[in-house]
């Protein structure tokens, strides 16, 4: 059984694609892509169909990160049963997504930054135009995302 990731932001054209690509990445470099269903969605339908905003491509490739193929769409109900952990940027993004999965509250639903221990909401680069201090929030946020799903997977075995 896949380990499924899911990554929500706004639009999905800037934060959560940026951290679908840093996690997708980081697994691969460990051998373990086969283990995982990793995708990046939006509650908003602004930009469906649309590839990652540039600024987030740009900054991406200056780590070598590639985005090929990454496609923005919508949060939906059917996600909830087929990701084990729903990671949105900011408190909004949560907000917005619970009733759009049909539910009310849910250990699997929480913000990137509180595995860090950091109370901030990941700043929009949309908005901010710093797509370096995006990146590195989610490179950070990312790190501990597969060290709390290895710590999950341990303790469930």
């Amino acid at each position: 059984m896949k380990i499924g990731v899911l990554f929500v932001c706004l639009g999905n054209i800037c934060r959560s694609p940026m951290a679908e690509a840093i996690f997708r990445n980081l697994v691969e470099s460990q051998g373990k892509s086969e283990q995982f269903d990793i995708d990046s969605a939006g509650t908003g339908d602004w930009h469906i169909g649309d590839g990652p905003h540039q600024g987030t491509v740009q900054k991406l490739a200056e780590y070598h990160i590639a985005t090929e193929g990454m496609l923005s769409r919508q949060i939906k109900q059917e996600d909830y049963d087929r990701f084990d952990y729903i990671v949105c940027m900011d408190n909004s993004n949560i907000q917005n997504a619970l009733p759009m999965l049909g539910i009310k509250e849910s250990s699997k639903v929480f913000r990137l930054l509180d595995l860090i221990q950091d109370s901030r909401d990941v700043p929009d680069p949309y908005f901010t135009g710093d797509f370096e201090e995006t990146y590195q929030l989610c490179l950070e946020g990312c790190k501990a995302l597969l060290q709390k799903i290895e710590a999950d997977k341990r303790s469930h075995s």
